[in-house]
C-alpha cells in the first residue's frame, strides 16, 4: 500500500478538521463501494478459479471421487468438498 501525504492531497481546511480526530497515524480511506471490486476481477485469477472448479465440479458428477479430485488438483478433500457440493454455477 502506497502513502501520501495529506497536505500534498487535501485542502488545509480538511486537514484541520481531521487532525480533531486523528493526529500522527496513518489513516486509511477505503474507496467508495461502487468503486470497489471483488477479488480476482482485475488480474483474471476469479475467473481461474471458477474454471477449475467447474471442472472439479463436472468430474465428480461423471464419478470421480473426492480423494482422486484432492490429488489431481492438489486440494484438501474438505476443499473439494466444499466446491462440489456449494450452489454456486
Amino acid at each position: 500500500m502506497k502513502y501520501i501525504n495529506a497536505t500534498k492531497v487535501l485542502p488545509e481546511k480538511l486537514i484541520v478538521e481531521i487532525q480533531k480526530y486523528v493526529q500522527g497515524e496513518t489513516l486509511y480511506i477505503p474507496k467508495q463501494e461502487t468503486e470497489y471490486r471483488k477479488w480476482g476481477t482485475s488480474s483474471g485469477g476469479r475467473q481461474l478459479l471458477d474454471h477449475r472448479n467447474a471442472a472439479i465440479k463436472k468430474s465428480f458428477c461423471s464419478g470421480t471421487s473426492i480423494q482422486q479430485l484432492a490429488k489431481e488438483y492438489y486440494l484438501s478433500t474438505e476443499t473439494i468438498k466444499k466446491i462440489v457440493y456449494s450452489h454456486k454455477k
